[in-house]
């Protein structure tokens, strides 16, 4: 029986309804319930798998009637079309909680695009009786334990929300957007999607964007010919080449220059990339997962990340949760890092008394699992006896730290920080380039610091 993912039309062109569809297959695909999307001529652009029958044959290009209705001419008056005739309508519902249709048709709402025009709708059924739904094939779901997928760990429900996504995209050969807090592990998770697809024999790349100056990440992307800058003495094969069939992670994407953001735009769009200072442009086949802890979306809008470069990278978009959104792990993540630790210092295991995981679980953690994990490490290697406990740790427990002093000391950094960018620039007469070399970051940093401090 074929795939119902082989059986969705081309994303449309807008790129709202393409962002919306995504998204809705996002949350669809994994449920029991039927959720389908259908354009202006009825066409099924999208079916999770839960919607169709035990006997439908599917293919490309259905009509709603044919896949769902199980008829070979259209139905009567359908009352979904009020979704496309009546911009006001924000919901149709059909009377008899769905009997009143031969599809079994529920609600339907409209999909608008970026004019605002409805294009599109997605469709919500009754369920089906248990004689037509389908058998789902079981099959490796990457987890050795309930609390494990993969190497990421938990049993919160929006953990167990994201295990879901990852394994539907997992063997996708879209891009993925990772967006979250640091410290909460987006490279872990792009690791994991690239163990869980079928490029996991294939090299896994790990690409810093916010580390390295604009020019040099373009070298290190695309590679370079000889001769092409000072210093250029041999060719040198790009990251997107060592990547070749496998996975290229590139990580603080928000952090690039709107220069490199076009680059990187144009090798997504044509698949293909041109080593600095060479002539032929080469095709590449490496799958490409971006991310960044700051919301892309809010970029885009404040016009400092390209809104194109944007639906490109998050085709499929994936959200890692804070450790606050997620404290029920937190004695999960608690106990296994106290273990590895213990292993990693050859200590015996060391048990955490009910007091001390209730601090772990109530202290506020801005370093999120990065910094739990450092935090558990530094208790194991400075503490002896069988139990950690609280008196142990830090004088008086686990305690939140003081708002107003964690705020007047971001607030005197930043002060410091914006005083030595201005100075930097006085000194450098305005040049950047020099002004970041002099300042010890990279351009693309400066530039961001220069529009989160508003200096001209």
């Amino acid at each position: 029986m074929p795939d119902s993912e082989n059986l969705n039309e081309p994303a449309p062109a807008d790129p709202i309804i393409t962002a919306r569809i995504e998204a809705i297959k996002q949350l669809a695909q994994g449920l029991s319930d039927r959720v389908a999307v259908m354009d202006r001529s009825f066409n099924v652009v999208y079916a999770n798998e839960a919607a169709w029958t035990a006997t439908a044959t599917r293919r490309s290009h259905a009509k709603c009637y044919e896949a769902f209705a199980h008829r070979t001419d259209p139905c009567g008056t359908c009352p979904a079309i009020k979704v496309f005739e009546a911009p006001e309508v924000q919901c149709v519902s059909c009377s008899g909680g769905g009997d009143g249709t031969a599809c079994g048709m529920q609600q339907a709402f409209p999909l608008t695009d970026t004019n605002g025009a409805v294009s599109s709708m997605v469709v919500l059924f009754k369920p089906l009786p248990k004689s037509q739904v389908r058998a789902t094939p079981e099959h490796d779901t990457g987890q050795s334990r309930d609390d494990r997928f993969g190497n990421l760990i938990g049993l919160s429900p929006v953990m167990r929300q994201l295990f879901d996504m990852t394994r539907l995209v997992a063997d996708s050969s879209a891009t993925v957007l990772i967006q979250g807090e640091s410290g909460t592990g987006k490279e872990l998770l792009a690791k994991t999607i690239h163990a869980l697809s079928n490029r996991r024999d294939r090299p896994f790349v790990v690409v810093d964007c916010g580390s390295l100056p604009e020019t040099l990440l373009e070298s290190e992307l695309f590679g370079h010919v000889k001769g092409a800058f000072t210093g250029a003495v041999v060719n040198k094969r790009g990251l997107f080449e060592e990547a070749d069939e496998g996975t290229i992670f590139l990580d603080e994407i928000a952090d690039t220059t709107p220069t490199f953001q076009a680059k990187l735009l144009r090798v997504l769009q044509e698949g293909e990339i041109k080593p600095v200072g060479g002539t032929r442009s080469l095709k590449i086949h490496a799958r490409v997962i971006s991310a960044s802890n700051k919301d892309l979306a809010q970029l885009v809008k404040a016009k400092t990340f390209r809104q194109d470069l944007y639906y490109r990278l998050a085709v499929l978009p994936l959200y890692l949760p804070a450790l606050r959104e997620r404290r029920e792990d937190i004695p999960l993540l608690v106990r296994h890092f106290v273990g590895a630790s213990c292993a990693r210092h050859n200590q015996a295991v060391r048990q955490v008394s009910e007091k001390t995981m209730r601090a772990f679980r109530d202290a506020p953690w801005p370093g999120n699992v990065r910094q739990l994990q450092h935090y558990v490490e530094r208790a194991v290697v400075t503490t002896t006896g069988p139990w950690l406990v609280c008196e142990d740790l830090v004088p008086g427990g686990i305690v939140p730290e003081d708002e107003s002093l964690r705020s007047a000391s971001r607030e005197a950094v930043a002060q410091t920080e914006r005083a030595r960018i201005v100075e930097a620039l006085q000194v450098t007469a305005g040049n950047r380039f020099k002004a970041a070399k002099l300042l010890k970051i990279s351009r693309a940093s400066l530039y961001n610091k220069l529009r989160a401090y508003g200096i001209e």
